[in-house]
């Protein structure tokens, strides 16, 4: 197993310690994982007050709102298997719910429902059943119109949840068991705890005294939307999976449109946006995907950098204070500046595929240059020039001489190839434009 060097265990070992003594958390789990493997992973304070009993990398701890990653999966997997429709209206399939927001717009928190479930659940600490949540729903306010702004809603992964329930003919719980967590091996990851798990508390704000937070018992729906429990190693292997797809679970493709940025919270500033229930997070160049939670007595984060398959889990048995988000965020940056990735060997190829070598090389529109080229086992249009991340086009085969991109620079549109009579490439056309080999004016 890759293990974290002594100086990067040391820099992660100093912002563990110095976050749960500065925010004075009762204890805190926490990982760094990369390629899949725990590179890093400690566990400070105590997990139960009371008795003494010191927390471990083993204890379970609610994850909140994290939760919405699975209930979020389990209904890609239903897209996939063609019996949900990300663009049909939440109403298809939940008669209770209001017309209008669609299952794409409940994933990325655009359908208007009011956020939290009728009834004073968070004062009570009883979450209604199902039939009272169901019920709830046909009241449920739409407090914006569907698909004009970002707002946060519990209810609406709680209905989720019922999609999740109907369309796998039984509960929640054993759907999401079956068809995720066990799959992938989350053997922790439930929600209802087993094994060692933590007590929650709430930290004075004024002395050093804390207090046991209640823990109502989970409902199905409302478990949904942000009661699991899991451990730090689980939740770095969900993390993984976020990043690198698992064929049995979910395939990377559908992932990929996840953790695409369908909805911006911060609109001015970008630095936090939505994908399809997944919550995304940009610190400089780099973009991370996951989710933030909090439940009474728990504050947790989880966070990956897709490309670099590179993220940290933390959690923690208070329910204020703690800016879990920043401290798994700084985590995972530590590990990637301290582990720069070193560029993979070129090898050589069989080449192109028969019929493309004569469209490779340089060629011009509109007084600018493109080069195709093919590398890496694939097709692409380079935009010389262009700014970086958006001047490349990936392309595949779209029938005779004609090719489709189906990543980057001008996703979706076509180029076309026009031969002489004798079969050789005369002129392309991209995106409607005509491309020539040498710079040319219109007509």
């Amino acid at each position: 197993m890759t293990r974290a060097s002594d100086a990067l265990a040391g820099r992660l070992d100093a912002l563990l310690a110095s976050e749960q003594a500065r925010r004075r958390v009762p204890s805190i789990s926490a990982c760094v994982f990369r390629d899949g493997e725990v590179i890093w992973e400690r566990a400070l304070g105590l997990a139960d007050v009371r008795s003494g009993e010191p927390a471990t990398t083993e204890h379970a701890y609610r994850i909140g709102s994290i939760t919405k990653t699975f209930t979020a999966v389990a209904i890609m997997q239903l897209v996939d298997a063609g019996e949900v429709e990300l663009d049909a209206p939440l109403h298809d399939y939940l008669s209770e719910t209001p017309a209008g927001p669609t299952v794409r717009m409940a994933l990325t928190h655009l359908s208007g429902v009011q956020r939290e479930t009728p009834g004073a659940d968070w004062e009570s600490m009883q979450p209604p059943t199902r039939t009272e949540l169901l019920a709830g729903v046909a009241d449920a306010e739409l407090v914006l119109p569907p698909g004009r702004l970002w707002h946060y809603s519990n209810l609406v992964f709680a209905v989720l949840g019922e999609i999740v329930a109907r369309a796998g003919g039984s509960t929640y719980a054993e759907v999401l068991r079956d068809r995720v967590l066990d799959p992938l091996g989350l053997g922790r990851t439930r929600l209802r705890p087993e094994g060692p798990r933590a007590t929650p508390y709430f930290v004075e704000p004024y002395s050093d005294g804390v207090r046991v937070e209640p823990d109502p018992d989970v409902t199905e729906l409302t478990g949904a939307a942000g009661w699991l429990w899991s451990t730090s190693g689980d939740l770095a292997r969900w993390g993984s999976f976020l990043a690198e797809g698992d064929d049995a679970v979910l395939g990377r493709e559908r992932l990929e449109e996840m953790a695409r940025v369908h909805a911006m919270v911060d609109e001015e500033r970008w630095t936090v946006g939505w994908g399809l229930g997944l919550e995304l997070f940009r610190r400089g160049d780099r973009v991370f995907a996951g989710h933030e939670g909090a439940m009474p007595g728990f504050l947790a984060s989880l966070v990956v950098q897709r490309a670099e398959r590179t993220g940290a889990v933390v959690l923690t048995n208070s329910g204020a204070q703690v800016d879990t988000k920043t401290l798994a965020l700084g985590l995972a940056e530590a590990a990637l500046d301290a582990l720069p990735r070193a560029p993979a060997a070129w090898v050589p190829d069989a080449g192109p595929p028969a019929g493309l070598e004569p469209l490779l090389g340089r060629w011009w529109t509109e007084g600018e240059e493109l080069v195709l080229s093919f590398r890496g086992g694939r097709f692409q249009a380079e935009l010389v020039g262009g700014p970086e991340g958006r001047n490349v086009s990936f392309l595949e085969p779209a029938g005779d001489d004609r090719w489709r991109v189906v990543e980057g620079r001008e996703h979706g549109e076509l180029l076309r190839a026009v031969r002489d009579g004798d079969g050789a490439v005369r002129k392309l056309y991209f995106v409607g434009y005509p491309l020539t080999r040498e710079p040319s004016t219109f007509g």
